[in-house]
């Protein structure tokens, strides 16, 4: 039985990405509000307030999470385009996840966000040069990330996320 934890596989990066899988991956992330808006489409409130796994979020923490996330790549593309080699802040997305707001506030709060967040960073990202695409980041546990490791590392986190709830819906036949 495959692991409910990485319903699409753990993420890995073989870089550097083609012209293709670039495009791919922008695609890919350009397309994650759709994607969650459509796996999220319809569920009830006890639905929401599901657990993926045993032990797991519940998929309404798992919508707002996906925008916690987003919304704290944006800013290390920013930083990573205006700094040279800026360490970051990660954050505890954990505890993140048990705050008031995420476990109870109404999906589609998040989902309108995440709407305008990624319009505003595939602004970004479709503008990127070659060498834009080599800048760094330092992430304090995960070293040196390229923003082109980051792209890629973000279209498969949407994916990552999306497969939560649907594989979740299918599970449970809803």
């Amino acid at each position: 039985m495959s692991d409910p934890r990485y319903p699409i596989g753990k993420f890995s990066y073989t870089g550097p990405l083609t012209a293709e899988q670039k495009r791919r991956f922008l695609d890919e992330i350009e397309q994650t509000p759709t994607k969650l808006r459509a796996a999220l489409q319809g569920l009830s409130d006890p639905q929401l307030d599901t657990p993926y796994r045993d032990g797991g979020w519940t998929v309404r923490q798992v919508a707002h999470h996906v925008v916690d996330s987003h919304m704290n790549s944006y800013i290390r593309y920013k930083l990573a385009l205006t700094e040279d080699d800026p360490t970051i802040k990660p954050y505890l997305e954990d505890r993140w996840a048990e705050l008031p707001e995420a476990k109870r506030a109404p999906v589609e709060v998040s989902l309108a966000l995440l709407d305008s967040l990624h319009r505003r960073w595939m602004l970004m990202l479709r503008n990127l040069t070659e060498a834009d695409w080599q800048r760094t980041f330092r992430h304090p546990e995960m070293g040196p990330m390229t923003l082109e490791k980051t792209l890629a590392l973000y279209a498969w986190h949407g994916r990552h996320h999306v497969a939560h709830v649907t594989s979740l819906r299918d599970k449970m036949g809803w």
